[in-house]
């Protein structure tokens, strides 16, 4: 299946090291488009989506930032949307 991700973050310290932490992790960026990757999976929902959190959640501290809004798409599911709570140090859902 298909992922697109898009990410919406500011004050981003190091924008290349968040984006070959991505690459790393299997998402390429989309051309002529800031902050958009696509990538591919195999696995079912639930695992992908835990895998984007993950992989987007450790780039950012990687790289440094204060906050991150996150959309994606997996196959034909629909967007989800997650916001990084910065006092509770992880993604959380959010109505789009």
């Amino acid at each position: 299946m298909e992922v697109v991700l898009i990410v919406e973050v500011q004050g981003l310290k190091d924008q290349d090291v968040f984006e070959k932490h991505l690459k790393k992790e299997g998402f390429t960026p989309i051309p002529d488009e800031a902050l958009a990757y696509h990538g591919t999976t195999t696995t079912h929902l639930f695992s992908t989506r835990a895998f984007i959190l993950e992989v987007v959640e450790k780039g950012l501290k990687k790289a440094g930032f204060d906050t991150c809004k996150i959309i994606f798409q997996v196959g034909d599911n629909p967007m989800e949307a997650y916001l990084f709570h910065q006092e509770k140090d992880t993604f959380e859902q959010v109505s789009v």
